[in-house]
């Protein structure tokens, strides 16, 4: 039934088919225009996670300004006149870009120890370090050993100094809930174009002031920029450079220019398609997915060759049929394999929507919708463009046989034991390098060390008290005692009886429990910077001749310092409203012993057990535990996705065989291969990450299709010659040159990857070449092997 229709509606009507395909190509390449990227930070997150919720709940309590930072080392000592003249200049330059709100730098910082004068005075009428007035080596010092100030905007060896750019507040879409999901990506859009030119108006005035020193960019606006960037990269590299290989490979194996330029418009037609569908359904490219397009000329040229090598070799069979006769017979013969090749591979890809993490649940969708478009191009344009041609022009030039698929035929048919051992090496190899596998990813290491982000980062991490922020969230019971306190040193203050409140807030017991967690933290050798209440704590006892400050004393400093001061240095850390405090700490991200998990789980569990904290008194937040989220998930993902693959794929072969032992040879090379490859990352200890994690079912979905086009024509040959060893040889001589040549051209085709900027793809296109490349050897030699072992067909 399927065969008639095809055959009276696609094969008997070229022509319409043509213009039907034309008109499908305007269409959906008018749409493509709507095609975008994706770089924001939510695409590296769960889907639905809720400590995102609970860092956005800290975020507004506590307050959170979107910035940049810049990192300055300058050329002369960091309080030189040259050094403080040049850091003003360029603070001013920056501050006079319309979108900035504010720039903090050394010379903002408040130096509170300067004078010997009393302590209101100071803090009411505070000098900086750009004050004429002022001791600059005292105010240096008192900076430097600033509980608050060391490794934040200064670096201990006092040769790096940090500068804040804090970002204007973007103005909100008004009437968000009566606004079209349309409306609403245009203003994310028209926010992402701002970003842009915000990044590059600032790398415009760093550039301008690279002689006085090192400046690097840091901040989430700029990596989501430059993510942008390497995305936007990432697409046109990749999509020219396997574009140019295919033409390549095609030339090697066809050497015809019309054997180009059919399988090359297949891979037009299904690229410009499936990106206009990609924008009409909205559906927007991540740094995960930024490889589609290449895919898709790979998977679709691999369809491509297997049709045009079967047909070449039909009509050298039979020289006297009709084009259209020798179309249908070679459709009639590649159906099915290729429908299946293209199931076992949709399987790999819908595997990927079972993972929690939004980017690759994307993109195996983007995948399943991109193979299903592959299929009915090859099967609609291929064949109709080849009823247009001269039957003359149809022949593929005599070419030796091949010396890799005949070595390999030989290599079967006399080297079973050696095939077996081999097979049993690798096995064990690949169950030593899975025990190995490991998450453990530092994000700064996603990044070639060439590029801004990682420059940045470093600086930041090793000098400015890491990167990878961590909140730690106290919460106090309800009640509790008002205790005295002597207050004699602040009587001159005066006093106001609706602060009365807030003094009392500042009892023993809270400042012990935050003193005491903030101390614990600044101990563990993976935290860089703390910054809490008691770092302020630690700063009023330094101003107060080294005196412990009284709780009540303490009170009546909060609600007598200037709200300028208050709100920067005081309001970040506790929230008397909600009876909360939050110490906020970074991570050394760079650090090679770094176990996030671990770390997360020793602080959860010293908290509770070392420190006398109930489960009910502190929760941990913030980037970190995100990340870590992420990064546990991938296990889940891995091994999810694998058994679906698996069982998956073995069920498709039943179904295609028929055979139960015919199908646990099909997919055994190839789930080797598979593990094989995640072995080998393991024993190099190299971590799983969002992309590496797809390898192993990408690996077996499109690996299978070689053992299914390989077993269809054996099942075919045999049927006519009855002889195991005479089949396998012919089918290395035809099926076997197919799977030869599009093996190399998926290889190559992922190789292409490392020219990305994002180590996971680069890892991605490495490591699915190899695993590609020893699926192609495995199904070439292990494969036929088994079956003369096991003889799975009829005699």
């Amino acid at each position: 039934m399927i065969a008639q229709f095809y055959q009276n509606i696609i094969l008997k009507n070229p022509k319409a088919i043509l213009i039907f395909l034309v008109i499908a190509l305007f269409t959906f390449g008018y749409y493509s225009k709507d095609f975008k990227l994706d770089a924001s930070s939510e695409t590296l997150l769960i889907d639905g996670d809720p400590d995102l919720e609970y860092l956005k709940e800290i975020t507004n309590r506590y307050g959170s300004k979107e910035f940049l930072i810049l990192t300055y080392t300058p050329n002369e000592g960091m309080i030189s006149d040259v050094s403080i003249n040049n850091l003003l200049s360029l603070k001013y330059k920056i501050q006079s870009l319309n979108w900035v709100h504010s720039v903090i730098t050394l010379l903002d910082i408040p130096l509170l120890n300067n004078s010997d004068a009393p302590l209101q005075e100071r803090l009411e009428n505070f000098k900086t370090l750009k004050d004429e007035d002022i001791d600059k080596e005292r105010g240096f010092n008192e900076i430097l050993s600033s509980p608050v100030f060391r490794n934040f905007v200064i670096s201990e060896d006092g040769k790096t100094s940090g500068i804040i750019v804090n970002i204007k507040n973007k103005k909100p879409i008004e009437n968000i809930s009566n606004k079209t999901k349309e409306e609403i990506e245009a203003h994310k859009d028209l926010i992402k174009k701002q970003n842009h030119q915000n990044i590059l108006e600032i790398r415009d005035v760093i550039k301008s002031y690279n002689n006085i020193g090192k400046i690097n960019l840091g901040g989430i606006p700029m990596i989501a920029d430059d993510m942008m960037t390497f995305i936007k990269s990432d697409i046109v590299v990749f999509g020219l450079g396997v574009l140019l290989f295919i033409i390549a490979t095609l030339w090697f194996v066809f050497r015809k220019l019309i054997w180009i330029i059919v399988p090359i418009s297949s891979c037009f037609f299904s690229v410009t398609i499936m990106t206009g569908l990609l924008g009409l359904l909205g559906w927007k490219v991540t740094v995960i997915s930024s490889n589609f397009i290449a895919l898709m000329l790979i998977l679709t040229m691999a369809m491509n060759i297997h049709m045009s090598t079967r047909f070449l070799q039909i009509k050298e069979i039979y020289p006297n049929k009709k084009i259209v006769e020798l179309i249908s017979l070679t459709t009639n013969k590649m159906f099915w394999p290729i429908l299946y090749t293209a199931l076992t591979t949709i399987i790999a890809f819908l595997s990927l929507i079972f993972s929690e993490i939004k980017p690759i649940i994307d993109f195996g969708w983007m995948m399943t919708l991109g193979l299903i478009t592959s299929f009915i191009i090859t099967f609609t344009l291929l064949p109709s463009l080849i009823n247009f041609m001269p039957k003359e022009k149809i022949f593929l030039k005599k070419q030796e046989e091949s010396k890799i698929t005949s070595f390999f035929a030989q290599i079967s048919l006399n080297n079973h034991k050696t095939i077996f051992i081999l097979t049993i090496v690798v096995i064990v190899l690949s169950l030593v390098g899975i025990s190995k596998l490991e998450v453990e990813n530092s994000f700064i290491n996603y990044f070639s060390k060439k590029t801004e982000i990682y420059k940045g980062m470093k600086l930041i991490d090793e000098k400015l008290g890491g990167t990878t922020p961590l909140e730690v969230i106290l919460k106090f019971p309800k009640k509790e005692i008002k205790e005295t306190d002597d207050e004699d040193d602040f009587e001159d203050w005066g006093d106001d009886e609706n602060e009365n409140e807030e003094k009392y807030w500042f009892t023993k017991d809270k400042i012990d429990k935050i003193s005491s967690v903030h101390n614990y933290l600044d101990g563990l050798p993976q935290v860089g910077k703390v910054l809490s209440f008691s770092s302020i704590i630690d700063v009023a006892t330094m101003l107060n001749n080294n005196k412990p400050l009284g709780t009540l004393e303490m009170g009546v400093l909060y609600s007598k310092i200037p709200e300028s001061i208050k709100t920067e240095i005081i309001d970040p850390y506790i929230s008397i409203k909600d009876n909360e405090a939050r110490i906020n700490l970074r991570i050394i991200d760079s650090q090679e012993n770094l176990r996030r998990n671990d770390l997360i789980k020793k602080i959860n569990y010293d908290l509770k057990n070392e420190l006398g904290l109930k489960e009910s008194e502190f929760k941990l937040g913030g980037v970190l535990i995100l990340f870590n989220n992420l990064l546990q998930s991938l296990f889940k993902s891995q091994i999810l996705t694998l058994g679906l693959v698996m069982i998956g794929i073995f069920g498709m072969f039943v179904i295609l065989f028929k055979n139960i032992k015919l199908s646990l040879i099909g997919v055994v090379p190839n789930f080797i291969a598979a593990f094989f490859i995640l072995g080998i990352i393991g024993l190099l200890g190299i971590p799983l990450d969002m992309m590496t994690i797809t390898i192993a079912a990408i690996t077996i979905g499109i690996a299978v299709d070689n053992s299914i086009h390989y077993i269809y024509r054996f099942k075919e040959e045999f049927s006519v010659y009855k002889d195991y060893n005479k089949t396998l040889t012919l089918c290395h001589s035809t099926v076997g040159k197919a799977i030869l040549n599009t093996s190399i051209t998926i290889v190559f085709g992922f190789s292409i990857l490392v020219l990305s900027k994002f180590i996971p793809t680069i890892y991605f296109g490495i490591f699915t070449g190899l695993a590609m490349l020893l699926a192609m050897v495995s199904v070439l030699t292990l494969l036929p092997s088994l079956i003369l072992l096991i003889k799975p067909f009829n005699k």
